[in-house]
């Protein structure tokens, strides 16, 4: 029986399929054409080059200032290290840099370079604007915009307000940040904002707004919503950490990094609610206990087996909301924290029940603290993937999402499946993949191709005619995990997943690893030569 497709996305479950989805707002591109597509130069020369390995990322990028059109006068003002990261597990040392005009960041203008344990510059991945001989780039970033950023947020929340209704409190401060945008031969200023409410409805709307007119250039959703059908959870029994003062156990775990606080929205739409306590530490709220235990889980997975200190590798507590609103079928991550609905018991049960939907959504927020992929078009369906790819490796039970909590009243069924993504309308070949506006571009639909490129590259099979050698869900996390957190920007396509997957794989096991093999074969089986 064919249903409807159930996609987590965007930090929120969202039940649809392919012909019933609609993106809100303008269906326009983030710009990854002409000037601003994603480059990879993987490094050739073999001499190690002396200094700091920040003055080897200056004497990379010199030599690379053809290709990069920017003139060696140039490159220190347009190019800035944004973070440097050293990864002990394999002695490199990575960069993400970003490109500036006039001291305004470039809209997508980020860019990721690499050093292995011997100190030598491996490769590139990025966007870059060329800026040699560009008259036209340096006038719109010297131009002062007319607005500010408060204009900016103003414009948003009317827009907001016009489609929804008056919105509720903000879940996250509004602030507006300029940057320049390239948009096909020409530039214009843009403020970046979001609207973050829950009321009247959950909802967290990305805008460009231009500086100078005050027109929208982009709008996108990071949240969506569905209306659906849910249920509640296993009944088996768990160990947790909870803390106990003036002899009340409250359900806060105070052993992993800055803490594991989980509340009860009493099935009202206030975050985060209540924390929750109990007098005997016996715990009889099903959702809670299965998000309180279940976060711990995906915490220590983060820890043991990625070595990252929660979603922001610095502690960052992680906050979940059970019982949100009344038979509310989604699950989500707002930038903030959890939210957890109950269900209507016939398409899903509670949605903490379920260890993928919970360190799906807990990598949302890693994703948005590393590559921080635009939720829009190719590199959407990637933000999309690396969530999955986490989230079903925690327990790694299986190959399918979610089956804990979908449809409870029939068996045999699940959200997605990364061995046979065409099981639920999802492509499993670049040459099927979605290219119309719905659905932020194909954000969830087209995740399904570089999910069966780490089924294949984990468990090997053929595709396509193309042969792959498993190396195990171990080493296949391994590289999907590096190339996230250290080599993709937020502008990232497939091609340029392929390109950097393949680059991290042989600074992590070498040039002449046959993993290397394997992952080539991995993403030509789903058409990405």
């Amino acid at each position: 029986m064919k249903k409807m497709v159930p996609t987590l996305l965007g930090g929120v479950l969202l039940l649809s399929s392919a012909a019933q989805i609609h993106a809100e707002g303008p269906t326009m591109s983030v710009v990854t054409d002409g000037q601003l597509t994603p480059q990879f130069i993987e490094a050739t020369d073999s001499k190690i080059a002396p200094g700091t390995s920040e003055e080897k990322v200056w004497a990379f990028l010199r030599g690379q200032q053809a290709k990069l059109g920017i003139s060696v006068t140039d490159l220190g003002n347009s190019i800035r290290i944004k973070d440097k990261e050293s990864n002990s597990a394999t002695g490199m040392e990575h960069f993400r840099m970003q490109q500036f005009v006039n001291g305004i960041p470039v809209y997508g203008g980020d860019q990721t370079i690499h050093l292995d344990k011997s100190g030598k510059v491996t490769s590139f991945l990025g966007a870059v604007v060329p800026t040699q001989n560009n008259k036209a780039l340096a006038a719109a970033a010297a131009e002062a915009p007319s607005l500010t950023a408060e204009d900016a947020i103003a414009i948003a929340a009317d827009e907001a307000t016009t489609r929804v209704g008056e919105l509720g409190e903000p879940q996250i401060e509004p602030s507006a940040k300029l940057f320049v945008y390239p948009e096909g031969a020409s530039y214009r200023l843009v403020y970046e904002t979001e609207v973050n409410v829950l009321e009247p409805e959950p909802m967290r709307t990305r805008y460009l707004i231009d500086a100078n007119d005050g027109s929208i250039v982009l709008q996108y959703e990071m949240m969506n919503h569905a209306t659906g059908t849910g249920t509640g959870v296993l009944g088996d029994t768990k160990s947790f950490e909870t803390t106990l003062s003036g002899g009340i156990y409250y359900l806060v775990d105070q052993t992993r990094g800055g803490g594991i606080y989980t509340y009860t929205g009493n099935n009202r739409s206030t975050l985060p609610g209540t924390l929750l306590t109990d007098a005997d530490n016996k715990w009889t709220d099903k959702a809670a206990v299965d998000a309180h235990a279940y976060s711990a889980k995906v915490y220590d997975f983060f820890k043991n087996k990625l070595g990252r200190d929660s979603m922001d590798d610095n502690g960052m507590a992680i906050r979940s909301t059970v019982h949100h609103r009344l038979n509310y079928n989604n699950a989500g991550w707002n930038g903030v924290q959890m939210i957890y609905g109950d269900g209507d018991g016939n398409v899903f049960r509670s949605l903490s029940g379920d260890s993928d939907v919970v360190g799906h959504e807990l990598s949302h927020g890693v994703i948005q603290y590393t590559a921080d992929l635009q939720y829009i078009n190719e590199s959407g369906a990637l933000n999309e993937s690396y969530a999955d790819i986490i989230g079903n490796s925690v327990e790694a039970k299986n190959w399918v999402m979610g089956e804990d909590v979908y449809t409870p009243n029939i068996s045999g069924d699940a959200m997605r499946s990364f061995s046979n993504p065409t099981l639920y309308d999802q492509p499993d070949h670049y040459s099927n993949r979605y290219v119309g506006s719905q659905d932020n571009g194909g954000v969830h639909i087209n995740s399904g191709i570089t999910n069966k490129a780490f089924y294949l590259l984990a468990q090997g099979g053929t595709q396509s005619g193309v042969s792959v050698t498993g190396i195990g869900r171990d080493a296949a996390l391994n590289i999907f995990y590096n190339t996230l957190a250290y080599y993709l920007t937020s502008t990232s396509n497939f091609v340029a997943a392929k390109n950097a997957t393949i680059q991290a794989t042989k600074d992590i096991y070498g040039a002449s690893s046959p993993y290397v093999t394997s992952v080539t074969n991995a993403f030509k089986a789903v058409g990405l030569q």
